[in-house]
């Protein structure tokens, strides 16, 4: 689709839509709205006070919603801390995926349930647990895939490149899925990207796609054509989705202190979800009553979102040891034994009020 809704037709990736029909179309736009509206209502969360931080995903939601929606349910993802829209469509509890970012949990769902990893928040490493579960793939004689999501700022990182040297060696069944946004946090992708980042891959002997990421077809057939390749044999693939940060990097961010508003106004102007909505009204497929269904959603969506927020209880203060080793270890046990008798001396009445003294002072 072009930024003004018109159909595009591309040889090499028609094929892989060529089954979309429009209740399909309307999916896709539904995900879309939905997540954007789980990333509105987080936002409010976090300037609220309910959430400790928040990594806006607003302006890439075709990005998410057109790559997760090519995999199959044994695809194994590895995300970045910014999917969260892919965990969403993969079924992740919402009160879980707030967990996390409202600091009462590490992780907001069993990674083996829904097949995706804990959000990765060191840049670039989750490329490197993809490409050793692909390769483990292989080993089992499995025919399902990994994908590894990141950014173009995570291009500059030796993992990526290190990942990217073992998939091509071993073949892996591994998709690198690059949604460029434009910065890496206040850097311009321009600084460390010459040329663009798909053209990285083929050095490494990978075949790449550089796509429109505010296109959710387009993302949809490159992720398909990327998957096809690893399931037939093919080994690993790269898809660079062009896309646009309209947000904060997360909410600790101020982006007008390093981008103008020209260049907002111009990716403005390419919104994925305006751009799906234009596409299917002018086939004559969304009419009120399917927009006020999908807004309906997004509100239910939105509300089940706050109340787990909120209602979500604070952890034990002794769970910050749990699951750090799978064994007894010596020096966790003493570090247990000083936390516990330290909380302990805050029991009575006479250290609680020395306490609330001694923060007053």
């Amino acid at each position: 689709m072009a930024a003004d809704g018109a159909g595009v037709v591309d040889e090499l990736l028609a094929p892989f839509v060529a089954d979309v029909d429009d209740e399909q179309l309307l999916g896709l736009l539904s995900d879309m709205v939905v997540i954007r509206r789980i990333d509105f209502e987080a936002t409010a969360l976090q300037r609220q006070g309910q959430l400790a931080l928040w990594p806006p995903m607003l302006g890439q939601e075709a990005s998410q919603i057109g790559s997760v929606r090519a995999l199959a349910d044994d695809d194994f993802i590895f995300p970045t801390y910014r999917e969260n829209g892919v965990a969403y469509c993969r079924g992740a509890d919402l009160a879980g995926i707030m967990s996390t970012w409202r600091g009462s949990a590490n992780t907001g769902w069993d990674p083996h349930e829904f097949n995706m990893a804990t959000p990765q928040i060191i840049i670039g490493a989750q490329t490197l647990h993809a490409t050793g579960y692909a390769m483990g793939l292989t080993m089992d004689g499995k025919e399902s895939l990994a994908i590894a999501y990141l950014g173009d700022g995570a291009t500059s990182q030796g993992d990526v490149h290190e990942s990217m040297v073992f998939a091509a060696s071993f073949q892996a069944p591994v998709v690198f899925f690059c949604q460029n946004n434009h910065w890496a946090i206040s850097e311009p992708v321009g600084l460390q990207a010459h040329v663009p980042i798909a053209g990285r891959a083929p050095g490494y002997g990978i075949p790449s796609l550089r796509v429109d990421g505010n296109d959710v077809l387009a993302v949809l057939a490159a992720t398909r054509w990327a998957a096809t390749r690893a399931r037939s044999g093919g080994g690993p693939s790269f898809i660079e989705a062009v896309t646009y940060r309209m947000g904060p990097h997360t909410t600790a961010d101020d982006p007008t202190r390093y981008r103008g508003l020209t260049e907002l106004e111009e990716w403005g102007a390419k919104d994925p979800i305006a751009r799906l909505r234009i596409f299917l009204q002018s086939r004559g497929k969304l009419d009120a009553d399917q927009e006020a269904a999908i807004e309906a959603k997004a509100d239910a969506v939105a509300a089940e979102l706050r109340a787990g927020c909120i209602g979500t209880p604070d952890p034990a203060p002794m769970s910050i040891f749990d699951n750090v080793y799978t064994s007894p270890h010596a020096i966790l046990d003493r570090q247990r034994d000083h936390y516990e008798r330290y909380l302990a001396s805050f029991s009575g009445a006479t250290a609680a009020n020395t306490l609330v003294e001694g923060t007053r002072s």
